[in-house]
Protein backbone atom coordinates (compact mmCIF):
# COMPACT_ATOMS: atom_id res chain seq x y z
CA UNK A 1 0.00 0.00 0.00
CA UNK A 2 2.52 2.22 1.05
CA UNK A 3 4.80 1.62 -2.33
CA UNK A 4 1.66 2.64 -4.38
CA UNK A 5 1.54 5.65 -2.25
CA UNK A 6 4.82 6.47 -3.11
CA UNK A 7 4.43 5.58 -6.91
CA UNK A 8 1.65 8.06 -6.89
CA UNK A 9 3.34 11.19 -5.00
CA UNK A 10 6.78 10.56 -7.27
CA UNK A 11 4.14 10.89 -10.53
CA UNK A 12 2.57 13.93 -9.23
CA UNK A 13 6.09 15.15 -8.74
CA UNK A 14 7.01 14.37 -11.97
CA UNK A 15 4.59 15.90 -13.28
CA UNK A 16 4.39 18.77 -11.79
CA UNK A 17 7.88 19.52 -12.94
CA UNK A 18 6.81 18.44 -16.47
CA UNK A 19 4.54 21.06 -16.71
CA UNK A 20 6.64 23.35 -15.06
CA UNK A 21 9.03 23.39 -17.07
CA UNK A 22 6.63 23.05 -20.19
CA UNK A 23 5.21 26.73 -19.24
CA UNK A 24 7.24 29.95 -19.46
CA UNK A 25 5.97 33.54 -18.91
CA UNK A 26 7.08 36.53 -21.34
CA UNK A 27 6.38 40.27 -19.86
CA UNK A 28 6.06 42.99 -21.63
CA UNK A 29 9.14 44.71 -20.86
CA UNK A 30 11.14 41.33 -22.41
CA UNK A 31 12.03 39.99 -25.60
CA UNK A 32 12.09 36.09 -25.76
CA UNK A 33 14.05 33.53 -27.69
CA UNK A 34 12.72 29.91 -27.94
CA UNK A 35 16.04 27.47 -28.58
CA UNK A 36 16.00 24.40 -29.51
CA UNK A 37 19.00 21.86 -29.13
CA UNK A 38 20.89 25.64 -29.31
CA UNK A 39 19.79 26.46 -32.34
CA UNK A 40 16.59 29.72 -32.70
CA UNK A 41 13.18 27.87 -33.05
CA UNK A 42 10.97 30.57 -32.79
CA UNK A 43 11.62 34.51 -31.61
CA UNK A 44 7.99 36.50 -32.17
CA UNK A 45 6.52 35.63 -28.68
CA UNK A 46 3.98 38.42 -27.46
CA UNK A 47 3.70 39.20 -23.84
CA UNK A 48 2.01 35.85 -22.04
CA UNK A 49 1.89 32.49 -21.29
CA UNK A 50 3.42 29.63 -23.64
CA UNK A 51 4.34 26.70 -23.64
CA UNK A 52 7.68 24.84 -24.65
CA UNK A 53 8.83 21.34 -24.64
CA UNK A 54 10.73 20.68 -21.48
CA UNK A 55 13.83 19.30 -21.63
CA UNK A 56 15.03 20.45 -25.15
CA UNK A 57 13.83 24.08 -25.29
CA UNK A 58 15.15 26.80 -23.73
CA UNK A 59 14.32 30.23 -23.61
CA UNK A 60 16.61 33.06 -23.57
CA UNK A 61 15.37 36.67 -22.48
CA UNK A 62 16.07 39.83 -23.13
CA UNK A 63 15.96 43.66 -21.72
CA UNK A 64 13.58 44.44 -24.30
CA UNK A 65 12.93 48.54 -23.04
CA UNK A 66 15.12 51.61 -23.95
CA UNK A 67 18.51 51.51 -22.76
CA UNK A 68 21.05 54.08 -22.08
CA UNK A 69 24.59 53.97 -23.09
CA UNK A 70 26.95 56.55 -21.23
CA UNK A 71 29.72 57.77 -23.60
CA UNK A 72 33.42 58.21 -22.63
CA UNK A 73 34.27 61.75 -23.52
CA UNK A 74 36.31 61.01 -26.82
CA UNK A 75 38.42 63.94 -29.12
CA UNK A 76 36.64 64.40 -32.58
CA UNK A 77 38.51 66.65 -35.48
CA UNK A 78 36.06 69.63 -37.14
CA UNK A 79 36.38 71.29 -40.11
CA UNK A 80 38.82 73.56 -39.08
CA UNK A 81 41.48 71.16 -37.69
CA UNK A 82 40.36 71.89 -34.53
CA UNK A 83 40.24 69.19 -31.57
CA UNK A 84 37.10 69.62 -29.60
CA UNK A 85 35.95 67.10 -25.99
CA UNK A 86 32.64 65.20 -26.86
CA UNK A 87 30.49 63.95 -24.26
CA UNK A 88 27.15 62.10 -25.24
CA UNK A 89 25.16 59.05 -24.53
CA UNK A 90 22.83 56.64 -26.83
CA UNK A 91 19.87 55.28 -26.06
CA UNK A 92 19.17 52.14 -27.98
CA UNK A 93 16.35 48.82 -28.24
CA UNK A 94 16.08 45.61 -28.92
CA UNK A 95 14.65 45.01 -32.37
CA UNK A 96 15.06 41.57 -33.44
CA UNK A 97 16.27 38.97 -30.46
CA UNK A 98 17.59 36.27 -33.74
CA UNK A 99 19.50 38.77 -35.02
CA UNK A 100 20.67 40.15 -31.75
CA UNK A 101 21.63 36.40 -30.23
CA UNK A 102 23.13 35.41 -33.81
CA UNK A 103 25.73 38.63 -33.99
CA UNK A 104 26.04 39.45 -30.31
CA UNK A 105 25.48 35.79 -28.57
CA UNK A 106 22.82 38.14 -26.42
CA UNK A 107 26.04 39.67 -24.71
CA UNK A 108 24.78 43.46 -23.57
CA UNK A 109 28.33 44.98 -23.32
CA UNK A 110 29.22 43.45 -26.50
CA UNK A 111 26.77 45.02 -28.11
CA UNK A 112 26.94 48.91 -26.01
CA UNK A 113 30.59 48.48 -27.46
CA UNK A 114 29.74 47.50 -31.13
CA UNK A 115 26.87 50.09 -30.93
CA UNK A 116 29.81 53.16 -29.71
CA UNK A 117 31.64 52.56 -32.40
CA UNK A 118 28.83 52.65 -34.67
CA UNK A 119 28.19 56.23 -33.54
CA UNK A 120 31.66 57.50 -32.72
CA UNK A 121 32.11 57.06 -36.58
CA UNK A 122 29.10 59.00 -37.59
CA UNK A 123 30.26 62.03 -35.22
CA UNK A 124 33.75 61.72 -36.45
CA UNK A 125 32.11 62.77 -39.92
CA UNK A 126 29.66 65.05 -39.08
CA UNK A 127 31.85 66.77 -36.77
CA UNK A 128 34.62 66.83 -39.65
CA UNK A 129 32.24 68.83 -42.03
CA UNK A 130 31.17 71.83 -39.42
CA UNK A 131 33.20 74.62 -38.07
CA UNK A 132 33.14 75.28 -34.23
CA UNK A 133 30.96 77.89 -34.28
CA UNK A 134 28.22 75.77 -36.62
CA UNK A 135 28.80 72.44 -33.68
CA UNK A 136 27.68 75.15 -30.69
CA UNK A 137 25.19 77.60 -31.94
CA UNK A 138 24.33 75.87 -34.92
CA UNK A 139 21.34 72.94 -35.48
CA UNK A 140 22.23 69.82 -34.35
CA UNK A 141 18.76 68.36 -34.71
CA UNK A 142 19.78 67.51 -38.85
CA UNK A 143 23.22 66.28 -37.89
CA UNK A 144 21.55 64.03 -35.29
CA UNK A 145 19.11 62.54 -37.84
CA UNK A 146 21.55 61.61 -40.29
CA UNK A 147 23.72 60.41 -37.61
CA UNK A 148 20.65 58.10 -36.78
CA UNK A 149 20.12 57.40 -40.83
CA UNK A 150 23.59 56.14 -41.01
CA UNK A 151 24.13 54.59 -37.98
CA UNK A 152 20.71 52.45 -38.14
CA UNK A 153 21.42 51.27 -41.64
CA UNK A 154 24.35 49.22 -39.66
CA UNK A 155 22.61 48.51 -36.09
CA UNK A 156 20.01 46.95 -37.82
CA UNK A 157 22.09 43.90 -38.96
CA UNK A 158 22.08 43.41 -35.04
CA UNK A 159 18.74 43.66 -34.06
CA UNK A 160 19.26 46.28 -32.35
CA UNK A 161 17.43 50.77 -33.02
CA UNK A 162 19.17 53.20 -32.07
CA UNK A 163 16.69 55.41 -30.74
CA UNK A 164 18.95 59.03 -30.65
CA UNK A 165 22.43 60.32 -29.94
CA UNK A 166 22.50 63.07 -27.60
CA UNK A 167 25.13 65.72 -27.22
CA UNK A 168 25.25 66.06 -23.34
CA UNK A 169 28.53 69.52 -24.39
CA UNK A 170 31.36 70.42 -26.67
CA UNK A 171 34.09 71.95 -24.96
CA UNK A 172 37.50 72.28 -26.42
CA UNK A 173 40.63 71.09 -25.07
CA UNK A 174 42.71 72.78 -22.43
CA UNK A 175 46.04 73.66 -25.10
CA UNK A 176 42.98 74.79 -27.90
CA UNK A 177 40.70 77.12 -25.57
CA UNK A 178 43.35 79.73 -24.61
CA UNK A 179 44.11 80.64 -28.25
CA UNK A 180 40.22 80.03 -29.71
CA UNK A 181 39.45 82.70 -26.47
CA UNK A 182 42.00 84.73 -27.44
CA UNK A 183 40.78 84.57 -31.04
CA UNK A 184 37.18 85.29 -30.07
CA UNK A 185 38.70 88.54 -27.72
CA UNK A 186 40.47 89.66 -30.90
CA UNK A 187 37.37 89.65 -33.10
CA UNK A 188 35.32 90.77 -30.77
CA UNK A 189 37.63 93.60 -30.03
CA UNK A 190 37.53 94.39 -33.99
CA UNK A 191 33.94 94.82 -34.22
CA UNK A 192 34.07 97.14 -31.19
CA UNK A 193 36.62 99.34 -33.08
CA UNK A 194 34.56 99.08 -35.88
CA UNK A 195 31.29 100.13 -34.14
CA UNK A 196 33.01 102.97 -32.48
CA UNK A 197 34.22 103.77 -35.87
CA UNK A 198 30.92 103.74 -37.66
CA UNK A 199 29.78 106.41 -34.94
CA UNK A 200 32.53 108.69 -34.71
CA UNK A 201 31.63 109.01 -38.66
CA UNK A 202 28.02 109.14 -38.07
CA UNK A 203 28.64 111.79 -35.11
CA UNK A 204 30.91 113.85 -37.76
CA UNK A 205 27.68 113.56 -40.35
CA UNK A 206 25.46 114.92 -37.60
CA UNK A 207 27.92 117.84 -36.22
CA UNK A 208 28.42 118.79 -39.85
CA UNK A 209 24.76 118.64 -40.95
CA UNK A 210 24.15 121.03 -37.45
CA UNK A 211 26.69 123.62 -38.18
CA UNK A 212 25.04 123.87 -41.64
CA UNK A 213 22.16 124.18 -40.36
CA UNK A 214 22.91 126.57 -37.81
CA UNK A 215 25.16 128.79 -40.66
CA UNK A 216 22.14 128.71 -42.81
CA UNK A 217 19.44 130.05 -39.69
CA UNK A 218 22.28 132.36 -38.94
CA UNK A 219 22.56 133.75 -42.35
CA UNK A 220 18.87 134.06 -42.56
CA UNK A 221 18.76 135.87 -39.36
CA UNK A 222 20.92 138.20 -40.18
CA UNK A 223 19.29 139.03 -43.26
CA UNK A 224 15.78 139.67 -42.35
CA UNK A 225 17.67 141.65 -39.36
CA UNK A 226 19.37 143.88 -41.62
CA UNK A 227 16.65 143.90 -43.89
CA UNK A 228 14.17 145.21 -41.15
CA UNK A 229 16.61 147.86 -39.54
CA UNK A 230 17.15 148.78 -43.30
CA UNK A 231 13.07 149.37 -43.36
CA UNK A 232 13.66 151.38 -40.14
CA UNK A 233 16.40 153.13 -41.12
CA UNK A 234 14.36 154.49 -43.87
CA UNK A 235 11.49 155.23 -42.10
CA UNK A 236 13.34 157.11 -39.40
CA UNK A 237 14.90 159.01 -42.18
CA UNK A 238 11.49 159.85 -43.78
CA UNK A 239 10.47 160.91 -40.27
CA UNK A 240 13.32 162.77 -40.15
CA UNK A 241 13.21 164.65 -43.32
CA UNK A 242 9.45 165.36 -42.97
CA UNK A 243 10.02 166.81 -39.28
CA UNK A 244 12.88 169.06 -40.74
CA UNK A 245 11.32 170.20 -43.83
CA UNK A 246 8.67 171.44 -41.47
CA UNK A 247 11.17 173.20 -39.35
CA UNK A 248 14.23 173.00 -40.80
CA UNK A 249 15.88 175.92 -38.18
CA UNK A 250 14.46 174.33 -35.05
CA UNK A 251 15.22 170.65 -36.32
CA UNK A 252 18.97 172.05 -37.17
CA UNK A 253 19.20 173.68 -33.38
CA UNK A 254 17.48 170.56 -32.04
CA UNK A 255 20.07 168.27 -33.59
CA UNK A 256 23.47 171.14 -32.75
CA UNK A 257 22.02 170.71 -28.94
CA UNK A 258 22.06 166.59 -29.10
CA UNK A 259 25.41 166.56 -30.18
CA UNK A 260 26.53 169.07 -27.70
CA UNK A 261 25.12 166.88 -24.91
CA UNK A 262 27.46 164.08 -26.56
CA UNK A 263 30.23 165.37 -26.81
CA UNK A 264 30.65 168.00 -23.02
CA UNK A 265 30.20 164.17 -21.11
CA UNK A 266 31.69 164.14 -18.03
CA UNK A 267 34.28 166.54 -16.02
CA UNK A 268 37.31 165.90 -18.17
CA UNK A 269 36.58 168.28 -21.24
CA UNK A 270 38.01 171.61 -21.29
CA UNK A 271 37.41 174.21 -24.02
CA UNK A 272 39.61 177.18 -24.32
CA UNK A 273 38.26 178.70 -27.47
CA UNK A 274 34.93 177.93 -29.06
CA UNK A 275 35.95 178.24 -32.94
CA UNK A 276 34.86 176.50 -35.94
CA UNK A 277 31.53 175.54 -37.27
CA UNK A 278 31.08 173.09 -34.42
CA UNK A 279 30.56 176.28 -31.71
CA UNK A 280 28.88 178.84 -34.13
CA UNK A 281 26.08 178.77 -31.59
CA UNK A 282 28.25 179.83 -28.68
CA UNK A 283 29.80 182.80 -31.76
CA UNK A 284 26.40 183.26 -32.88
CA UNK A 285 23.32 182.79 -30.58
CA UNK A 286 21.67 183.70 -33.59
Amino acid sequence: MSSRINTLIFIGILAFVIISSSVFFVDQRERVLLLRLGQIERSDYQPGIHFKVPFVNEVRRFDGRVLTHDETPARYLTGEKKNVQVDAFILWQLSDPAKYFTSMAGNEERAKQRLSQIVKDGLRAEFGKRTIQELVSGDRIAMIEKILEDANKTAADFGINIVNVRIKRIDLPSDVSSSVYSRMEAERQRVAKELRSQGAEEAEKIRSDADRQRTILLANAKKTAEELRGKGDAQATDVYAKAYGQNSEFYSFYRRLTAYGNVFKGDDMLVIEPKGEFFNLFSSPK
